[in-house]
């Protein structure tokens, strides 16, 4: 993970939501790339698709129904598009920070929180998550989704340790994750799963069981408090029509079938992520950081 060190923008400007080309016509990352070596997610969000997390928008509102916000100090890892930014604004924080190593994330963020939130403090940084450069337990809850995935055990632990350390005590982390199942999975079917998850979305998935998600955290000085499961099904009409409704759903459609490149890519994760449906999860955490 790349560090990019010391910019914070704070809100002064409304905006509109998320639409296709961006956030208030703002450019999506990776916008200057081919179709060919655009990571997964934010090809999905050049044509449309607004909620790219594992287990859907139902596994994350299950989360943060989970996650105490009203009147709390709030660190988002990672906000992408800003789907569960304006979820937990609507829950009422004190204050809300996102980090992002993305700048162009940032301005999204930026801009969102500005509409939604104009009554408290809100910010997003330009940051590593696991080198925010916010204070030690300034934070009542930590936030993360499909990041920790994407990261070597060790960059995991390092985000993780991050998170503990913002953490007051008794402050909660909750992650929304990609899972592997069953708990007892062969080694070489997890090696099969994610070096074919790493061809199709570019980008060198490690998804864990949810036994290894739990020691995980667990090792890091964490409680688990809660945990939630929903099938891995990014690219089914079912799930699409529930978190895209139907306007989205025909959205997405349009520009896929309307450029024969972003069709193949779709259709060849669609294919993985439909191969290894009984291997792969959403799974969600909330843990919390105990006192000493």
């Amino acid at each position: 993970m790349s560090r990019d060190m010391g910019t914070q923008t704070t809100n002064t400007a409304s905006q509109s939501t998320t639409n296709a080309q961006g956030n208030g016509g703002l450019p999506l990352p990776q916008s200057d790339r081919d179709v060919e070596h655009l990571q997964g997610h934010w090809l999905l969000a050049r044509i449309g698709k607004r909620v790219l997390r594992p287990g859907g928008k139902k596994l994350t509102g299950r989360m943060l129904a989970k996650t105490e916000l009203e009147g709390k100090d709030v660190v988002e890892f990672a906000p992408g598009l800003g789907r569960t930014t304006q979820l937990i604004l609507e829950r009422k924080p004190k204050s809300y920070r996102g980090v992002d190593r993305d700048p162009q994330v940032v301005d999204i963020i930026t801009k969102l929180t500005a509409e939604n939130a104009p009554s408290i403090p809100t910010s997003c940084a330009l940051h590593d998550a696991a080198d925010t450069g916010l204070e030690s337990e300034s934070a009542d809850a930590v936030i993360g989704e499909a990041m920790l995935t994407m990261q070597t055990e060790r960059g995991k632990r390092a985000i993780i340790a991050e998170a503990y350390r913002l953490l007051r005590t008794g402050g909660t982390y909750s992650i929304h994750e990609l899972g592997l199942q069953p708990d007892d999975l062969p080694e070489p079917v997890k090696d099969e799963v994610r070096k074919a998850l790493a061809r199709s979305i570019k980008v060198n998935a490690r998804p864990l069981t949810e036994k290894e998600w739990r020691e995980l955290l667990e090792s890091e000085g964490f409680e688990v408090l809660w945990s939630g499961k929903e099938p891995m099904a990014l690219l089914d009409m079912r799930r699409n029509l529930a978190d895209e409704g139907l306007g989205g759903v025909l959205r997405i459609l349009r520009n896929m079938l309307g450029n024969k490149d972003i069709r193949a890519r779709v259709m060849n994760m669609k294919s993985t992520f439909h191969k290894y449906s009984k291997e792969l999860n959403g799974i969600a955490f909330v843990v919390r950081k105990p006192a000493k």
